[in-house]
């Protein structure tokens, strides 16, 4: 895990965090508690031991699942994507050939979403993850949809107007766009912004809807 990583962790799948530096971390944990225990459908198990054995070495869903290429027996369980850790050194790559090759989005600037390399959806099945680019001086066309969106300022700095309240953020900075609220965002210098929603469910029911002013 680097700084502007997105790392899933799978329903039922053992997991444990570490820190092997010498400086403190902080990562935003987005969760899906609220969808899985309105079902009754949440548990715990403890592994009764402090970290769990390591079988595979780095990198090897990447190489396996994330390089456009897929094993011919393909043996990946679950409905989340077998790529663990889409690196932000790519994505942010990604978005900079966008921004050299396709105009802006008048609503999102340049806006990728998270993709599960087996089916083309969304990362996760319960949440939908997103990375844009806002070009320095782009202000976007005001927008509203109907799920309620988390953002996290990658990089740059700007300001967003939600339901006609500005806020500014910058690095590290966290804002929540309610659901049905009509936001634009205004980047000052070049700006990446990671957002994520349930809108994945959404979609799967047929509640999702947008509006673009």
């Amino acid at each position: 895990m680097s700084p502007g990583d997105f790392v899933i962790t799978p329903s039922m799948a053992w997991h444990d965090h570490g820190n092997h530096s010498d400086e403190p971390m902080v990562w935003l944990d987005g969760l899906d508690i609220p969808i899985v225990q309105f079902f009754d459908a949440s548990f715990v198990e403890d592994l009764d031991q402090d970290e769990q054995e390591i079988t595979q070495p780095p990198n090897t869903s990447q190489a396996l699942f994330g390089e456009g290429l897929l094993p011919v027996e393909n043996s990946h369980q679950g409905s989340c994507s077998p790529v663990f850790n889409y690196t932000y050194e790519k994505s942010r790559a990604a978005l900079q050939t966008l921004k050299q090759t396709c105009e802006n989005n008048p609503h999102h600037g340049q806006k990728l979403h998270y993709a599960n390399p087996l089916d083309g959806g969304y990362a996760m099945p319960t949440m939908a993850t997103f990375l844009q680019l806002l070009q320095k001086k782009f202000t976007s066309q005001p927008y509203r949809s109907t799920d309620a969106s988390v953002f996290v300022c990658v990089e740059g700095s700007g300001s967003s107007t939600i339901n006609g309240q500005v806020f500014s953020w910058g690095p590290r900075d966290i804002f929540v766009v309610p659901s049905w609220q009509w936001v634009s965002h205004k980047a000052n210098t070049d700006s990446v912004l990671f957002s994520f929603s349930d809108r994945a469910v959404q979609e799967k029911l047929g509640f999702w809807r947008e509006q673009k002013g």
